[in-house]
């Protein structure tokens, strides 16, 4: 479709049965088809995974939802001591978005595939006062969850590669899910394109390093895993029901890019209320990629949608056609999943 992406892959999971439908191409040159088992980056869907493993560590007495920052991380600016683990979780921090300021748009441009420390992120920030009082509104920010980790990470003196690796990729069975630390994928791969009508679309797989989104977007998976971890998570399989009971205090927000129907905003998981009933998960978006996973609380019915191309509801005129299909595709898929 004209402003859309090479190629879109959607799975549809009820029980056992798993139904995949593509369309398109996972690389123009080769015209290889979108294959369910080749890598991706999932970019803010990667959210959930922070999600998974701070309330795993919830479940495990590790951590509280209301532990603060300034008794894990105090070294931090004094302005954020007070946000909590749950107000990160759920972008109500205020924290302000390291990836919103001109100042690391530059470096990323003139440092494309450095591999900087997450604490480098926040630095961007450091001297910005909080957005909102902690608690009182909701405001997407990627530097939630960057927060969120370290917090895991001091908390149990381990790096969030090996938390990652321990809680939710050994337990799930999910072996080509990682978080790399540069621009490398791993082969086979999901080619993703920078789209920008009426040109071709360019190919940007490896343009950016990972290490600039690390919590908040660095993951890389398969439509197949993401399916099995959109389950698990949302089914509690990760956690107990009593952690996610703490986990599903909505608020009015939307995931970015918005998901299908009516969007609400929970602990690192949005609940999407859809002509067709409730399902619960996370979107995705970034150079090259768009991402939407969801299930039923049961974990039972679920979908994945994954787009090779970035396209969202700010999107240039010439693309926004092809999300407002997206939405629809987005909303087809959760109804087949339901009904």
């Amino acid at each position: 479709m004209r402003g859309g992406p090479p190629g879109a892959i959607a799975l549809v999971q009820r029980g056992n049965r798993t139904s995949v439908y593509r369309a398109g191409v996972s690389n123009i040159r080769s015209g290889s088809a979108m294959d369910p088992h080749w890598s991706m980056r999932i970019a803010s869907a990667a959210k959930a995974f922070s999600g998974a493993v701070s309330l795993a560590l919830v479940n495990r007495h590790w951590l509280l939802l209301s532990d603060t920052i300034g008794k894990w991380l105090p070294k931090l600016p004094r302005a954020w001591r007070s946000v909590t683990l749950g107000q990160a979780l759920g972008h109500t921090s205020g924290l302000p978005d390291f990836s919103e300021t001109k100042a690391i748009s530059a470096y990323v441009q003139a440092h494309p595939r450095a591999t900087p420390p997450p604490v480098f992120l926040l630095r961007f920030v450091a001297k910005q006062r909080l957005g909102f009082t902690p608690g009182t509104r909701y405001r997407y920010s990627n530097t939630d969850n960057i927060v969120v980790a370290l917090m895991a990470e001091a908390a149990t003196h381990r790096s969030y590669n090996r938390l990652l690796s321990s809680l939710v990729f050994s337990r799930l069975g999910l072996r080509r899910t990682s978080l790399p630390a540069g621009p490398g994928m791993p082969k086979p791969y999901i080619h993703g394109y920078n789209l920008n009508p009426p040109k071709a679309p360019s190919d940007v797989t490896t343009v950016v390093s990972a290490a600039y989104a690390w919590a908040s977007g660095g993951i890389v998976s398969t439509p197949a895993e993401l399916n099995r971890f959109i389950r698990a998570y949302v089914g509690a399989r990760l956690f107990s029901r009593a952690v996610q009971r703490q986990q599903f205090r909505f608020v009015h927000g939307a995931s970015g890019p918005p998901g299908p129907g009516q969007n609400s905003a929970g602990g690192a998981i949005f609940r999407y209320r859809t002509r067709c009933g409730t399902v619960y998960g996370h979107t995705g978006n970034t150079l090259g990629y768009t991402q939407f996973m969801a299930s039923t609380l049961d974990g039972r019915r679920s979908v994945v949608v994954s787009l090779n191309g970035q396209i969202n509801d700010m999107s240039p005129q010439p693309m926004l056609a092809a999300y407002r299909r997206l939405r629809r595709i987005e909303q087809d898929v959760v109804c087949a999943a339901l009904r």
